[in-house]
């Protein structure tokens, strides 16, 4: 959320940098908002120089012993003006709260304008798509052919856009969640929590899914419990209306978490296999930091998601997303999108994004470095994305008889080399 203060003295500036975003929000109501309330603070401080003014007057007429109950009446007049006008600012204040919560980030000076993903930019490109001497599959056709994935059971189940996984599939997914939990904390510095997967409306306030997102959303009915879109709402929240020690930043903390969404404005996309689930599992990466260091750890951070990657011997490519493509709460964000073979393209992966401060103003975040406390700078992404992970090695390590190599990262979690079928 931006700070009114600041978004009312560099209104211009702000508006232009928010107009090149996709479907840029509609300030006219803030303008017209804005002179409403100037006009009243200009009127109330003019009436209470005339109030002062009167006040004195009256003072002098007494002592000479002149009549001043009209002048009087007059003054208490001005009086009940001030508080109308007082009373109005305040409730101007408040719908300026209001309007806030719905206004998405500043996109940062360094980030590319465009108008939708297409205007995004490839910053790197890692390792070579594989060439095959036969027609590589997409995974949903695959997993089912080994016997280690099941739509129509999921589909019994629940209905379109789950998974059941057997066997070694199951496995697989667990594999890659302790992989991937080993490297950030053993290697990357981050610490592990496990965070509760059902959270309340003012964390999801904080990180910004509320109000605007509730579509996107799963909420437990009758209660102001909902399930977690991605781990960086309850990870984020975990310091919500703390004040954190300076020397303690930067906190880099990871997770791993199932995640839910309804996914209500992607109908139509990925509709076959695993890309985009109704439930899926994912390990996040979060960072609370100073705000000069944000845009350091933003790249580091980046590339220990990456690091994943080029573990598993999986070609990437990392794009930095132009203001048209961007997500709410983000300043900045770089896209890694993996290489699937079945699918011949780059599909996304994780999503690295530093929100500034816009979060933490939502959240009360804050750290103290002497007398003085500001607003900490916070910053997530995928590390990564379990499922798609899953696909990408199923696509990229398929062999023509069917079976598929396993990564040699992956090894000692699977005691496996080659998946063939369920009952490997």
């Amino acid at each position: 959320m931006h700070d009114l203060s600041h978004f009312r003295s560099h209104f211009d500036a702000i508006a232009a940098r928010l107009g090149t975003r996709s479907n840029p929000p509609n300030l006219d109501e803030f303008r017209e908002l804005d002179r409403e309330r100037r006009a009243a603070i200009t009127e109330t401080e003019q009436l209470k120089a005339k109030r002062n003014a009167e006040s004195q007057e009256i003072a002098r007429l007494k002592k000479e012993g002149a009549d001043t109950a009209e002048r009087q009446q007059q003054v208490r007049a001005i009086g009940d003006r001030i508080k109308e006008l007082e009373d109005k600012a305040k409730a101007l204040d408040g719908h300026f709260q209001e309007l806030l919560e719905g206004i998405p980030n500043t996109p940062h000076e360094s980030v590319p304008v465009g108008k939708d993903a297409d205007d995004n930019l490839q910053v790197r490109c890692v390792g070579t798509p594989p060439s095959f001497d036969f027609e590589p599959k997409a995974h949903w056709d695959l997993g089912p052919e080994l016997g280690i994935l099941d739509f129509d059971r999921a589909a019994k189940i629940t209905g379109a856009r789950f998974a059941l996984y057997w066997g070694v599939g199951a496995r697989l997914e667990r594999a890659l969640i302790n992989f991937m939990l080993d490297v950030h904390t053993r290697e990357h510095g981050y610490t592990e929590v496990l965070p509760p997967f059902i959270v309340n409306s003012k964390s999801l306030f904080g990180t910004g899914q509320l109000p605007k997102f509730k579509e996107d959303l799963f909420q437990l009915a009758g209660t102001d419990y909902w399930l977690i879109p991605t781990a960086e709402v309850p990870v984020t929240n975990i310091y919500r209306d703390e004040t954190l020690d300076a020397d303690a930043l930067p906190i880099r903390l990871c997770a791993y978490t199932p995640c839910f969404r309804s996914e209500a404005g992607s109908y139509g996309r990925d509709v076959r296999g695993i890309i985009r689930q109704h439930q899926f599992q994912k390990v996040e990466l979060v960072k609370f930091t100073r705000p000069e260091q944000s845009y350091d750890e933003l790249e580091k951070l980046t590339a220990d998601a990456e690091d994943i990657l080029r573990r598993l011997g999986l070609p990437f490519r990392t794009v930095v997303l132009s203001t048209g493509d961007m997500g709410f709460s983000s300043a900045k964000t770089y896209d890694i999108e993996v290489w699937l073979p079945g699918q011949n393209g780059y599909k996304e992966i994780s999503s690295c994004s530093n929100f500034e401060s816009f979060q933490a103003r939502r959240a009360g975040i804050r750290f103290r470095s002497g007398k003085k406390t500001e607003l900490v700078h916070t910053l997530n992404g995928s590390g990564l994305a379990i499922g798609r992970t899953w696909v990408a090695i199923v696509e990229n390590y398929q062999q023509k008889d069917g079976s598929v190599v396993v990564p040699e990262a992956l090894r000692p979690y699977l005691n496996l080399e080659v998946i063939r079928g369920r009952g490997a």
